[in-house]
């Protein structure tokens, strides 16, 4: 959430993002309504002072032993104004409490001017992709013929965008998640916590999800839990509402979490295999930070996510996201797309994001000054180190073989019991 007074004194700076962002949010409803609240305060000031001018001439009066009755009706009658014009602040202020929250945050000046995905410049690329010999398969068909992936079944237990894993693919999912969080915890300084995969709507409000996006979650019937659509979600609010004592920044978390999506919006999209799902494993990474760190934490962040891919000998690009393709609470983003064989092209599989104080501002995220003790708004950021179902995707394709088998990246044979190919059983 922007700050009100920012807002205020800002504008043509806002207007001027919520125009890169291709967003039709006008801001002419929020400027009437700060406009009414103004008015309303100077009327309810000047009641006030006026009922105590009138109280303290009344009471002069009295001790001179003398009535004053129609001072005592116009009291009165400033009262009654008084209340209704009090009675009517708290509707405006929560009708520009829910302009505010409607409010996207304003873009870093070095985020690229675009309308959306294909505006995206490329900042760098890693690896060659594997030119094959032979038809390319998709990791669905792989699956299938591996007897590793079961979407026909899964489909039965549950329905469509979900995935059964058995044998070698269970495995390597599992594998994949204490890979990177071995990395992630051993190497790149991060604390693991295991959150619950349950949150309630005041963390959802924090970071960004609630009240604009209830329609991509899965709420629990009858209760104020959602399923974690990240484990940005859970990790993030540890903190809410501290102050963090002083010199304890920059505070790195990482987590592996199921994550649940509702993907509203998202129909007659990637409909085949793991690419899009409801259901699907991911290890997050989660920075509290000073604001003057924000910048260089981000990319040390989107570094620990790229050393995954290439620990895997996957080929990758990093993009910046342009205005028009920027999420709702960020002020940056890279994403890293991995390259997937059958589709000749690149596909997500990490974001990696600074929020600034958009998303400490609502959960109230502050830390306090070790000189000073003046307490200010920390910087938040998270990133996908990485998303586990599309690093499945990216292994069996990219390292297939024209029999059907599987080689696994040498980096993970540790973790998959020194299993260096997968066959069908």
């Amino acid at each position: 959430m922007l700050d009100l007074k920012f807002v205020r004194e800002n504008i043509a700076t806002v207007e001027e993002s919520l125009r890169k962002r291709r967003s039709s949010l006008a801001l002419d409803g929020f400027v009437a309504l700060d406009k009414a609240r103004r008015e309303r305060l100077v009327e309810v000031e000047g009641m006030r002072a006026e009922r105590n001018a009138a109280s303290e001439e009344i009471g002069r009066l009295r001790r001179e032993k003398k009535d004053a009755p129609e001072l005592m009706e116009r009291m009165k009658a400033l009262s009654t104004l008084l209340k209704e014009a009090e009675a009517e602040l708290p509707a405006i202020e929560r009708k520009m409490e829910e302009f505010l929250l409607a409010i996207p945050n304003v873009p870093d000046p070095s985020v690229p001017d675009g309308a959306g995905e294909e505006d995206n410049p490329v900042v760098r690329t890693w690896g060659t992709p594997r030119a094959f010999s032979f038809p390319v398969k998709d990791h669905v068909d792989l699956g299938a013929a591996l007897d590793i992936l079961d979407f026909d079944r899964a489909v039965k237990i549950t329905g469509g965008r979900f995935c059964l894993s058995k044998g070698a693919g269970a495995l390597l999912e599992r594998a994949l998640i204490n890979f990177m969080l071995d990395v992630h915890t051993r190497e790149h300084g991060y604390l693991e916590v295991l959150p619950p995969f349950l949150a309630n709507s005041a963390s959802f409000f924090g970071t960004g999800q609630l009240p604009k996006f209830e329609e991509d979650l899965f709420r629990i019937a009858g209760t104020d839990y959602f399923l974690v659509p990240t484990a940005e979600v859970p990790v993030t609010n540890i903190v809410r509402d501290e102050i963090l004592a002083a010199g304890t920044l920059p505070l790195k978390m990482t987590a592996y979490t199921p994550c649940f999506r509702a993907e509203a919006g998202s129909y007659g999209k990637d409909t085949r295999g793991m690419i899009r799902q409801h259901q699907f494993n991911k290890v997050e990474m989660v920075k509290i930070c000073r604001p003057e760190e924000s910048a260089q934490e981000l990319e040390k962040l989107t570094d620990d996510a790229e050393e995954i891919l290439r620990r895997l000998d996957l080929p990758y690009r990093v993009v910046t996201l342009c205005t028009g393709d920027l999420g709702f609470s960020s002020a940056k983003t890279y994403d890293i797309e991995v390259w997937v064989p059958s589709q000749e092209r690149y596909r997500e599989i990490s974001s990696c994001s600074t929020f600034t104080d958009f998303q400490a501002r609502r959960a109230k995220i502050r830390f306090r000054e070790g000189a000073s003790g003046k307490t200010r708004l920390a910087h938040t950021l998270n990133g996908s180190g990485l998303a586990v179902g599309r690093t499945v995707v990216a292994i069996l394709e990219n390292f297939q073989r024209e029999d059907g088998t599987v080689d696994v990246p040498e980096a993970l044979r540790p973790y998959m019991g020194g299993l260096a190919r997968i066959t069908k059983r």
